[in-house]
């Protein structure tokens, strides 16, 4: 078994593009993809921001207070052109066209409402909602509230309230929020989560590719014929590809893993991720070593399912084509442990992979139960080799090794 395995060390070693998506990928591509998403992301955030929008105040002449609010706000200029949009429809229409960023309608009726003191008024704000970041309705909704504060004070003086009672009479009761979570546990709430999504697909990319060559690579290139009449059992023979293969996945686990953690820590270095460094550092060796240790079974599970893809496969490329329903497979029940509700409990604990991504997040918010991890290992263990004998009986079968 150990002289398969060797022997298919060496080949793994030769192979230039298996490499490539074990160790390079990880190391240089993923860290450069995840900087360059977070640049892309502060940079599209940072103009949006920065946007001054272009607004047409419909029957502006009904409250020129407000109007002077808005033109002088940093945010916001007016249009220009020489077109008229008095109704919803119109500032629809201008909105559409790219005319106007936004529009806002204030009411005919305005004076009459004002003046009836108690009735409440109805302003209409017309933009485009399906922008991915738009800050125009936050930056009117605050204008117009801090516009109809003005207002409300002006008619609780007229109802003989003094202005130094108003807090008291529009918020009688005021909240203040008192949060029993630490940081660790705010952020590991937030960014846990996120965590399973790179390892477990990484543990299958891992040992896809190598999986791939050891079952219908050799297949294809005629040498599974001459392992099979060597003096080594096919038990052996199969347990010895199992080994390189789950040797990969979780060097390409622990690679990139390992790659991250000195990325950070050189961001770090320029404070560029002080907060949620502070807030992570108090995620011990011993936490790592546990989701470490949880990542095995997942390891030993997926070597064993793509090893039994690729012996049945006939070709190289048919053996590729089975790996994509895989990999949908094993993210849904990662996406199932991200739903709300969803807990690492007793119950959980004996899902496949949900399990492992539910433990990684409490990990990480250090709100792990360590009963319910056992729990996981127990249940990943069983299955984890249950899988691996059904790949060991499959590899014994002539009507799949020869298809």
């Amino acid at each position: 078994m150990f002289e398969v395995f060797l022997k298919e060390v060496k080949e793994l070693l030769r192979d230039r593009k298996t490499l490539f998506f074990v160790i390079a990928l990880p190391i240089v591509i993923f860290p450069i993809l995840f900087a360059l998403l977070g640049f892309l992301a502060s940079k599209t955030t940072f103009e949006a921001e920065q946007k001054v929008h272009i607004y047409y105040l419909a029957n502006a002449s009904l409250s020129p207070d407000f109007e002077q609010m808005l033109f002088y706000h940093k945010s916001f200029r007016p249009y220009k052109g020489n077109e008229k949009f008095e109704t919803i429809e119109a500032l629809k229409s201008a909105v559409k066209a790219g005319k106007i960023d936004v529009g806002i309608e204030i009411p005919a009726t305005y004076d009459s409402q004002v003046a009836g003191k108690h009735q409440q008024i109805s302003w209409h704000v017309v933009f485009n909602d399906a922008q991915s970041i738009n800050f125009v309705y936050k930056r009117l909704e605050k204008l117009i509230n801090k516009f109809s504060a003005q207002i409300r004070s002006t008619r609780l003086e007229a109802l003989g309230a003094p202005q130094k009672e108003h807090p008291a009479i529009l918020k009688p009761i005021t909240i203040t929020k008192v949060d029993t979570a630490d940081k660790r546990e705010n952020y590991g709430e937030k960014l846990g989560a996120l965590i399973p999504y790179m390892l477990i697909p990484l543990v299958l990319m891992g040992a896809s590719y190598p999986a791939i060559d050891l079952g219908a690579g050799e297949k294809e290139r005629g040498t599974l014929e001459t392992l099979l009449l060597t003096p080594v059992t096919r038990t052996q023979l199969v347990l010895g590809k199992f080994l390189t293969i789950l040797a990969s996945s979780i060097s390409c686990a622990l690679v990139t893993v390992s790659s991250m953690a000195i990325w950070v820590a050189i961001a770090g270095g320029i404070g560029v991720l002080d907060t949620i460094i502070d807030a992570f550092s108090s995620v011990t060796f011993t936490d790592f070593l546990l989701i470490f240790a949880l990542l095995l079974p997942v390891a030993v599970m997926l070597s064993s399912l793509v090893l039994a893809i690729s012996i049945y496969a006939r070709t190289f490329k048919e053996a590729q084509n089975y790996m994509g329903p895989l990999s949908m497979l094993v993210f849904v029940p990662i996406v199932v442990s991200v739903m709300p509700n969803m807990s690492l409990n007793t119950t959980t604990a004996w899902i496949p992979i949900t399990n492992v991504s539910l433990a990684i997040k409490e990990i990480i918010k250090g709100t792990v139960d360590h009963s319910a991890v056992g729990l996981i290992f127990v249940a990943s263990a069983l299955l984890a080799g249950a899988l691996l004998m059904f790949c060991i009986r499959w590899f014994s079968k002539e009507s799949v090794l020869f298809r």
